[in-house]
């Protein structure tokens, strides 16, 4: 039985986009996307009572998600109010130009989100790539198990991004599925 898996995200440039369609080619998900003033789409609030798993997505801006994503977190108070989203699966990712970028920073605000919702987060699943055979364009270079991580330089275009990155994406996707079904059967 197919779950249905909603990836909310914001890209401020692009990048944080091409990873959520990674991310919902992985979890056969549906992306919802936080406009550019913080809101959702009309029918976003419902779409999103309405999923088996949530998976929550922002580039990392100085340490953090950027504006648009806190008004739309804040704006979460209400389903937090009624715990509607309880016992939902809750997932992250997000990306900095940077290697490190302070990228956990970001993971750690999404999964305390989760917590304050009382949902049940997922991490990759997926072990690191960090011998000394690996290379930047191996699956979790980046070496995150919180949730998924890319690293794209800030004079790179979305279309630039690695293949590596968006592998991790895509994995970590088909990851979150693989436990919405095992918690949702």
């Amino acid at each position: 039985m197919s779950k249905n898996i909603v990836i909310v995200y914001f890209s401020g440039y692009g990048h944080t986009q091409r990873m959520a369609e990674a991310v919902a080619q992985g979890a056969s998900g549906t992306l919802l996307a936080v406009d550019k003033e913080g809101n959702l789409p009309e029918g976003g609030w419902d779409t999103l009572a309405a999923a088996d798993a949530i998976v929550f997505g922002a580039p990392t801006y100085m340490g953090s998600v950027p504006w648009q994503y806190k008004k739309f977190i804040d704006a979460s108070s209400k389903p937090w109010y009624t715990q509607q989203w309880k016992d939902k699966i809750a997932a992250g990712f997000t990306n900095s130009a940077s290697m490190n970028g302070d990228k956990l920073s970001t993971l750690h605000y999404l999964f305390t989100l989760s917590q304050q919702h009382s949902m049940i987060w997922v991490g990759t699943g997926i072990m690191p790539s960090n011998s000394k055979a690996a290379t930047r364009n191996d699956v979790n270079y980046v070496a995150s198990f919180s949730g998924a991580m890319a690293s794209t330089p800030s004079d790179a275009s979305p279309d630039e991004m690695l293949p590596g990155d968006l592998e991790t994406a895509r994995l970590f996707g088909a990851r979150v599925a693989a436990v919405t079904a095992k918690f949702s059967a």
